[in-house]
C-alpha cells in the first residue's frame, strides 16, 4: 500500500502540469483585471465557452488514461501505444469540428443569453482567436494522460514551466502592447494562450523522442484508423466525456444567471473563479493520482487496494486543503490583490473568498471519491452521479441567483452543494455498487 510521499511523488508533477494548463487563465485574468471589467467578464465567458468544448476532449483523454493505466498494470505496454495513436487521430477530428461549430454557434448563442452588449461583442472577439487553440490543447490532454497511466510524470513538471513561462511573456507583450508589440488588450489573451498551447505540444513530442522507449510502448510506427479499438476508448470514455462537459456547461450557466445580476458582479465572479481553480489543482492532482493509481490496482490484480487507496489520498487532500481553506478565512483580501488594485472590488469579492475556501473543504473529499470511482472503469455509473448532482445544482443556482437575484458570494454556495452531493453519492457506490470486476 503506497504512503503519503510516494503518492504525492506521483501527485506533485501533475499538480504542477495543471498549475500550468490553469495558468494560463489564472494570468490572463490578473492582466485583464487592470484592463477593464468589461475584458473581464468576456475573458470569463470566452474562457468557459472554450474550456466546455474542451472538456469533451478532456474526457476523452481521461477515459483515455484509464485503459493505458490498465494496461500498464497489466503488463501489455504495446497497447498503450495503440491507444495513443487513436486517440490523437480521434482528437484531431473533434478539434476540428468543435472550432468550426464554436466559429458559428458562438454569437447567436450569446445573443440569446447575454443582456450587454458590450461584453457579448467582446466576448466574441476573444473567441475568434481561442478557439485555434483546440489543435493543441486536445493532444496536450492526451500526452498528460500517457505520462500519468505510465507514473512517469516528470514531463509534466518541465512542460508546466515552459508553457507558464511563455504565456506570461506574451501576456505581458500583447495584451498592453509591450516590449514592441500591439496593444492587443483581450485578443492579446486568446493569442498568447494558443500560442503556449502550441509550444507545449512540441515540447511533449520531442521529450517523448529524446526519453520514452517508443518500441516498448508501440510508438514507433503510425497507425491507420481502428474502428475497433476508438470504441474500445469510446466505451469507457463517452461517459466521462458527457460527464465533464456536463459539469463545465452548468458552471457557464452560473456565470450566465451572474451575468443578469450585474456587470460588477460578473467581474468579482471571473476573479474569485480564477482563485477557485488555483486552489482546485492540489485537489485535481491528486485526483487524477486517485484514478491512475486505482486503474493500475485493477490492472495488476489487486482490486482489494482500491478503497484504501482513496482513503488514504482523500485523507491527503483533506490535510492540504485545511490549512489552504485557514489562510484564506484570515486574509481573504491577499490573493485579490492579484488581480485587481480597486479597493471597492476587493472588498465586495472577499465574502465570495471566504466561501469557496470552505467549498474547498467539500471538493477536497469529494473530487478524490468521485475519481476513484472513475480509475474503477464504472464510468457510466459515475456519469449518472455527475448528472444527479449537476440538476440539484442548477436548480438551487436559477432559484438563488436568477430568481432571487441574490448577490454572487450566495450563488458561490453552489460549490458547497456540488462537492457535498458528490461526496455522498461516490462514497455510497463505492460501498455498495457493482464495481468490482470490472473489465476494460
Amino acid at each position: 500500500m503506497l504512503n503519503n510521499k510516494q503518492i504525492w511523488k506521483i501527485s506533485y508533477p501533475i499538480l504542477l502540469s495543471l498549475l500550468a494548463q490553469n495558468a494560463i487563465n489564472i494570468t490572463d485574468t490578473a492582466f485583464l483585471g487592470r484592463a477593464g471589467e468589461i475584458e473581464l467578464g468576456a475573458s470569463a465567458l470566452g474562457g468557459l465557452l472554450y474550456i466546455c468544448a474542451y472538456t469533451i476532449a478532456f474526457g476523452f483523454s481521461v477515459g483515455s488514461q484509464i485503459l493505458m493505466a490498465r494496461r500498464n498494470g497489466e503488463k501489455n505496454y504495446t497497447k498503450i501505444g495503440s491507444i495513443m495513436m487513436q486517440g490523437t487521430i480521434f482528437l484531431l477530428a473533434l478539434a476540428i469540428t468543435l472550432a468550426i461549430t464554436l466559429h458559428f454557434a458562438s454569437a447567436p448563442l450569446l445573443d440569446a443569453l447575454l443582456t450587454s452588449a458590450d461584453i457579448r461583442q467582446a466576448t466574441l472577439a476573444f473567441l475568434n482567436i481561442r478557439i485555434f487553440g483546440f489543435l493543441f490543447s486536445f493532444i496536450n490532454g492526451l500526452f498528460r494522460a500517457f505520462f500519468v497511466a505510465i507514473t512517469r510524470t516528470k514531463a509534466l513538471t518541465i512542460n508546466a514551466i515552459l508553457m507558464a513561462t511563455i504565456n506570461i511573456i506574451l501576456d505581458y507583450c500583447l495584451i498592453f502592447g509591450n516590449a514592441g508589440f500591439p496593444a492587443m488588450g483581450l485578443e492579446g489573451a486568446a493569442l498568447a494562450s494558443v500560442i503556449a498551447e502550441a509550444s507545449s505540444i512540441i515540447f511533449y513530442i520531442l521529450y517523448m523522442r529524446a526519453t520514452i522507449d517508443t518500441n516498448r510502448y508501440g510508438l514507433n510506427r503510425l497507425n491507420t484508423p481502428n474502428p475497433r479499438l476508438l470504441r474500445q476508448i469510446l466505451s469507457v470514455s463517452i461517459f466521462t466525456m458527457l460527464q465533464q462537459f456536463g459539469s463545465m456547461a452548468t458552471f457557464f450557466f452560473f456565470f450566465i444567471v451572474v451575468e443578469h445580476i450585474g456587470q460588477r458582479q460578473l467581474a468579482i465572479a471571473n476573479i474569485v473563479r480564477s482563485i477557485y481553480i488555483a486552489l482546485f489543482i492540489p485537489v485535481n492532482a491528486l485526483s487524477t493520482t486517485t484514478n491512475t493509481l486505482v486503474s493500475n490496482a485493477i490492472g495488476a490484480g489487486r482490486p482489494t487496494l482500491v478503497i484504501p487507496i482513496i482513503k488514504r489520498t482523500a485523507q491527503l487532500s483533506l490535510l492540504v486543503m485545511l490549512a489552504t481553506t485557514l489562510i484564506l478565512t484570515l486574509i481573504p483580501s491577499a490573493p485579490l490583490t492579484l488581480y485587481s488594485n480597486d479597493p471597492t472590488l476587493i472588498a465586495q469579492a472577499i465574502p465570495s473568498v471566504r466561501v469557496i475556501a470552505i467549498a474547498m473543504l467539500f471538493c477536497a473529499a469529494g473530487a478524490v471519491a468521485f475519481n476513484g470511482l472513475s480509475g474503477t472503469g464504472n464510468t457510466r455509473p459515475a456519469l449518472y452521479i455527475e448528472l444527479i448532482t449537476l440538476l440539484f445544482y442548477c436548480i438551487y443556482i436559477y432559484i438563488i441567483g436568477m430568481h432571487l437575484q441574490l448577490p454572487v458570494h450566495i450563488c458561490f454556495t453552489s460549490e458547497i452543494l456540488y462537492f457535498s452531493l458528490l461526496l455522498l453519492l461516490s462514497t455510497l457506490y463505492l460501498r455498495h455498487g457493482h464495481w468490482r470486476g470490472k473489465t476494460i
